[in-house]
C-alpha cells in the first residue's frame, strides 16, 4: 500500500475531527458587491444597486471581499492585502471589473491575478496579483468598453499602456500553516521596472459585521497590544471564534476603523460610529488624521509597509495569524523552515496524485488548475427568507421583493464553503457548474467534492418540490441533471485513485436525487410522452429562440438535449442503483424502474413516422430539436451541441454485475423478450459486446456513425481546439426563422455573442465548452468499452484515417488540452494575439482557465478565472499521463475498469 504523503494525512486529521485543517482557507470572494444577495432594490438591478464605487464605505451584509484574502470557515475573522501605489485614487482593497450594463460582452474582471499553488487543506497556498506602478485607469475601462458596441473587442487592462515597459510590481502572496490554527503568511513584492517606486503594503485583518443587521450584543474587537522594532501584535478577540493574534513583522503603523458603513460617503446622513469601513483609505490617500482610531481598537485594521523598491528589487513582509498569544520569535528560523517543509509536501502530494510521464508544461498546467479550484472556494451566506423579510435594524424591503426574484425559494438557507466558478465574475454556486467541479476535485480531496453534492440536495438548498437550485440570479431555472453522474464518478474517482468506497454517500444522495428526479418527470415533460423541455438548460443562446423564456410563435419545444440528459439521468440513476443493489436487494427494484424508464424516453427519442417530426432527423443523420406549434411540428434544424448531448445517454452493464443481481436480470430480460416496441429504439440492449457486456444508449451502432461524421468533421464541429458548440456550417449557411414578420437566426460565432441575449456575455453559438467537451470524451471512451477494436471512424472526417473511439477520445483529449500548452512556437492558444502573456517571461507561464474558447483558434474567451469546470483540464491531463504518455491503450478484455475516465 502507498505511505500516505503528509497532506494525506492532514486530510485524514480533518476527516476524523482529529484537528480542523480545513477552518482556515481561501473563503473569501472576490466580489461580493453587484451580487443579488446584496441587493435590496426595488426591482433587481444588483450591479447598479451596490458598486464597485460603494464596496470601501458599506458593509456587506453576507460575506466579505478582497485580495488573495482567508478567514475561517464562518467567515467571522477576516485576512486580505490592500496595496496603494502613491497614484490611485482610492486603496486596491478588491478586484475591479465591469458589470453588465457597463462592458460591451457583459460583466468582465479588469485585473491580472494568477492562483499558483494550493494543497486541499491549504496547508500552503500561494498567488500572484499584478499592480501597476501608474494610477489605474477605473474611468478609461468603463468609458470605453462602454463606447465599443458588440462587434469590437473588449477594452483590456493591458490595452490602456499601464503594463508597458514593465512599470508594475509583482505582489506573491504566500500561506503555510504551521498547525491547523498557526497560519504564517509571506508576502512578496517585486518591482519589474527600470526605476525605484514606492508602495503602500496594508495586510488587513477585520471581522465580518455581524453586529449591525440584528443587534448582537458581543461585538468583537481588535486592539494593538505590541508595538515595537521587532514586531507588532493585533489581538482580536471573538465572541464564538475566541482569540486570534496576527504578528506583523516591523510594520511602519498600524491603523484601526470599525468595519461599518460610511453613511456620510454614500447618502449624505450621519455616520452611527466614529470610524467606518473606508477610514484607513482616507488617511493613507487624503491624509485624513481622524479618520482611524488613535485608541487602536475597532473592527478593522491594517499594518502599514512603506516599501521603497529598487528596479529589479524584491521585499519580503513576514505575518502570522495564530492562535497562539506569545510567541517570542514568531518569524525566526522555524519561520523559513515551515515554508520549505510546506512547499516540498505540497510537490509530494501532487506528484502522488499524478506519478506519470508528463512534461513540465503540462506539470505547471494541471498544477495551477488544481490550484485555481481550490482557491474558487468560497464561504457562501444566502438566507432567502431574511433577505426578502429583511432584518430588524434595517428599513423593511420594498414591496416589490414579495413577488420578484427567487421569492419561491423560502427555504434556502445557505451557510457553507462552497466551490465557486469563478469568485469574481460568478461568486455563487452555480448548480451544473458545481458537479463539473466535483470531477478534479475528486482527484485531490474527494471529502470536499462529496460534501459538494451531498449540501446541494439537502432540505435547506433543495426545493420541497424536489428542485434542485439553479444559480443566484434565478434559482428556479433549470440546470442539466448532471449530478448523479458526478455522485457516480466521485465514487469511481476515489475507489480507483484511493483503492476506497464511501456507500453510504452514494446511497444519501441518491436518495435525494430520487426527488429530484420525481420533479423533472412532473414538470418537464408537457405531453407526457417521455420528451422533455427543460427550458435554456445551461446552454444559453444556443437556440434560434430564447429557451428559457415564451416563445414568440407560442406553443413548445421538445428539446433533443432535454430529453437526451433525462436518457443520461436515468443511466446514471441505473448505474448506482445496481452498485447499491449489489449489498441491499431492495435496490433491485429501484434499477428496474430506471431501466424501464430510459427505454421510454430512448424510444421516445428515436420514433420515426408515428410524429410528423421526430427528434432524429433521418435525411440529415442528426438530432434536432422540435417546435410544436398548434397542429404543427417543424423541426428547428440547427446543427449545435443539442444534437450531440443524445451520445452523453450511454452505460455497459458487466456480465458479472447480472450474475449477482438475478432480479434484475429476470426483468432485463423479460423487457427484451416481451417488449420489442421499446426495444427496437434502444441501441444494442440485445447484442452482447466485447467481454458479454450489455449496452443501454440512445444512439445505435448507426446512428453513431453518422453523429460522428460530423461532429469529426473540421469544416463542422472539429476544432483544432476541440468541439464547436454550433457547427461551422452555419458560418456561411445561418439557420433562419420568421415569426410575424421578424426573422430569428443562428449563425456561426466562434467568439463572443454578438446577441444580447443572457446579457450578451455567454455564447454557445460556436464557441468551445469544456464541460460538454468532457461528458464526449467519456462517452467516446464508453461506446469503445462496448464496441471494441473492430469499431473505427474517419477522424478527421476526410482525412481517410480511421480510429478506435478510444484513440477519437484520445485526440479530443489533446486538442482541449492543447489550449493551454506552449506550441512548437512556444505560444499558448488561450492567450491569443496578447503578446505580454505571449511573449513575456513574466506572463507566458502564468495561465488562466477560461469560461470558453474560440471556436477556431482557442483564445480564451468569458470569465478569465473559471477553472471551475475548465478545471476538468487536470483530469484530461492526468488520463494522458496514464495512457497516451506510456503508449498504452486500455485492456479492456483483460482490465475491464481501465477504461473508466477516472
Amino acid at each position: 500500500m502507498t505511505t500516505p504523503t503528509q497532506e494525506e494525512i492532514r486530510l485524514a486529521e480533518a476527516q476524523n475531527q482529529i484537528a480542523h485543517w480545513r477552518r482556515w482557507g481561501p473563503y473569501l470572494s472576490d466580489r461580493q458587491w453587484g451580487t443579488v444577495r446584496e441587493d435590496y432594490s426595488p426591482n433587481g438591478t444588483a450591479w447598479d444597486y451596490f458598486t464597485h464605487d460603494q464596496a470601501r464605505s458599506r458593509a456587506y451584509r453576507w460575506g466579505e471581499d478582497g485580495i488573495f484574502g482567508i478567514s475561517d470557515n464562518h467567515q467571522r475573522l477576516c485576512f486580505a492585502i490592500a496595496l496603494w501605489n502613491g497614484e490611485d485614487s482610492i486603496l486596491k482593497e478588491r478586484i475591479f471589473g465591469l458589470t453588465g450594463s457597463e462592458g460591451n460582452h457583459g460583466e468582465d474582471v479588469k485585473e491580472y491575478y494568477f492562483y499558483l499553488d494550493s494543497t486541499p487543506t491549504h496547508s500552503y497556498m500561494k498567488a500572484l496579483y499584478k499592480y501597476p506602478h501608474a494610477a489605474f485607469p477605473y474611468s478609461q475601462l468603463v468609458v470605453e468598453n462602454q463606447r465599443r458596441n458588440r462587434q469590437e473587442s473588449e477594452f483590456e487592462l493591458l490595452d490602456t499602456g499601464v503594463f508597458d515597459d514593465n512599470r508594475y510590481f509583482d505582489v506573491f502572496v504566500e500561506y503555510a500553516k504551521h498547525s491547523a490554527e498557526d497560519i504564517l503568511i509571506q508576502i512578496k513584492v517585486v518591482n519589474q521596472g527600470t526605476e525605484a517606486r514606492t508602495l503602500h503594503l496594508l495586510p488587513t485583518l477585520w471581522f465580518r459585521n455581524t453586529w449591525c443587521w440584528n443587534g448582537d450584543a458581543d461585538k468583537p474587537t481588535l486592539k494593538e497590544i505590541k508595538s515595537d522594532r521587532s514586531f507588532n501584535i493585533i489581538e482580536a478577540s471573538h465572541p464564538t471564534l475566541g482569540n486570534r493574534w496576527l504578528y506583523c513583522q516591523e510594520a511602519t503603523e498600524v491603523l484601526f476603523t470599525d468595519n461599518e458603513t460610511n453613511y456620510q460617503r454614500l447618502f449624505g446622513s450621519p455616520n452611527t460610529s466614529a470610524y467606518v469601513k473606508d477610514g484607513i483609505n482616507d488617511y493613507i490617500i487624503n491624509g485624513q488624521k481622524s479618520a482611524v482610531n488613535p485608541d487602536k481598537i475597532g473592527t478593522k485594521a491594517s499594518a502599514d509597509y512603506v516599501l521603497t523598491v529598487g528596479a529589479g528589487e524584491t521585499k519580503t513582509i513576514k505575518l502570522r495569524l495564530s492562535n497562539a498569544p506569545n510567541l517570542v520569535e514568531p518569524f525566526g528560523n522555524e519561520f523559513e523552515a515551515i515554508f520549505s517543509h510546506r512547499q516540498q509536501e505540497a510537490g509530494e502530494f501532487y506528484q502522488r496524485i499524478t506519478p506519470y510521464p508528463l512534461s513540465e508544461d503540462m506539470r505547471n498546467v494541471q498544477r495551477q488548475a488544481f490550484a485555481g479550484m481550490l482557491w474558487s472556494k468560497q464561504f457562501y451566506h444566502y438566507i432567502v427568507e431574511d433577505w426578502l423579510k429583511g432584518d430588524r435594524n434595517t428599513p423593511t424591503p420594498p414591496a416589490e421583493r414579495q413577488n420578484g426574484r427567487n421569492q419561491e425559494w423560502f427555504h434556502l438557507y445557505n451557510e457553507d464553503i462552497l466551490s465557486m466558478p469563478d469568485k469574481w465574475e460568478y461568486p455563487w454556486f452555480a448548480a451544473w457548474d458545481l458537479a463539473f467541479h466535483t470531477i478534479p476535485l475528486a482527484m485531490i480531496d474527494p471529502d470536499f467534492a462529496k460534501y459538494q453534492l451531498d449540501v446541494l440536495t439537502r432540505e435547506w438548498y433543495m426545493h420541497p418540490n424536489g428542485q434542485i437550485p439553479a444559480y443566484e440570479w434565478a434559482f428556479g431555472d433549470v440546470n442539466p441533471p448532471v449530478h448523479a453522474w458526478a455522485t457516480w464518478r466521485i465514487y469511481k474517482i476515489e475507489q480507483k485513485i484511493y483503492g476506497r468506497t464511501d456507500r453510504q454517500f452514494l446511497e444519501r444522495v441518491f436518495q435525494k436525487l430520487m426527488l429530484n428526479f420525481t420533479w423533472w418527470v412532473n414538470r418537464k415533460d408537457a405531453e407526457g410522452n417521455n420528451v422533455f423541455q427543460g427550458g435554456f438548460l445551461g446552454l444559453d443562446n444556443i437556440g434560434v429562440f430564447d429557451r428559457s423564456a415564451s416563445l414568440p410563435t407560442g406553443g413548445h419545444i421538445d428539446q433533443s438535449d432535454g430529453t437526451s440528459w433525462m436518457g443520461m439521468y436515468c443511466l446514471n440513476m441505473l448505474a448506482i442503483a445496481l452498485e447499491l443493489a449489489k449489498t441491499n436487494p431492495v435496490y433491485e427494484d429501484i434499477a428496474t424502474k430506471f431501466f424501464e424508464h430510459f427505454l421510454y424516453i430512448a424510444d421516445a427519442m428515436n420514433k420515426i413516422g408515428e410524429m410528423e417530426a421526430s427528434l432524429w432527423n433521418e435525411s440529415d443523420g442528426f438530432y434536432y430539436d422540435v417546435l410544436h406549434l398548434h397542429e404543427r411540428q417543424i423541426t428547428l434544424k440547427v446543427r449545435s451541441m443539442v444534437g450531440l448531448i443524445p451520445l452523453f445517454a450511454i452505460e455497459s452493464i458487466e456480465p458479472e454485475t447480472l450474475k449477482m443481481l438475478p432480479g434484475f436480470k429476470k426483468r432485463l430480460e423479460w423487457f427484451i423478450q416481451n417488449r420489442p416496441d421499446l426495444r427496437q429504439n434502444v441501441a444494442c440492449m440485445e447484442t452482447k459486446g466485447i467481454g458479454a457486456r450489455r449496452l443501454l444508449a440512445i444512439v445505435s451502432r448507426d446512428k453513431l456513425r453518422s453523429i460522428l461524421q460530423k461532429m469529426l468533421d473540421e469544416s463542422e464541429f472539429f476544432s483544432p481546439y476541440g468541439i464547436r458548440a454550433v457547427s461551422r456550417f452555419h458560418a456561411e449557411h445561418p439557420y433562419t426563422f420568421d415569426v410575424n414578420g421578424s426573422q430569428f437566426r443562428v449563425d456561426y460565432e466562434p467568439a463572443e455573442s454578438s446577441s444580447g441575449l443572457f446579457g450578451g456575455n455567454s455564447n454557445w453559438r460556436g464557441p468551445i465548452w469544456f464541460p460538454v467537451n468532457f461528458l464526449l470524451i467519456e462517452s467516446l471512451q464508453k461506446f469503445y468499452y462496448y464496441l471494441g477494436d473492430d469499431f473505427k471512424v474517419e477522424c478527421p472526417t476526410g482525412s481517410g484515417k480511421m480510429m478506435t473511439l478510444w484513440q477519437v477520445a484520445c485526440e479530443l483529449s489533446q486538442r482541449l488540452t492543447r489550449i493551454f500548452l506552449q506550441n512548437s512556437s512556444g505560444q499558448r492558444p488561450v492567450y491569443g494575439g496578447i503578446q505580454k502573456f505571449q511573449n513575456d517571461p513574466y506572463w507566458q507561464n502564468l495561465i488562466l482557465f477560461h469560461e470558453y474558447f474560440h471556436g477556431d483558434n482557442g483564445a480564451g474567451i468569458g470569465a478569465s478565472h473559471q477553472t471551475g469546470w475548465t478545471g476538468l483540464v487536470a483530469q484530461l491531463i492526468q488520463q494522458f499521463g496514464e495512457y497516451e504518455a506510456q503508449h498504452q491503450e486500455p485492456k479492456i478484455e483483460q482490465d475491464k475498469k481501465a477504461i473508466a475516465i477516472a
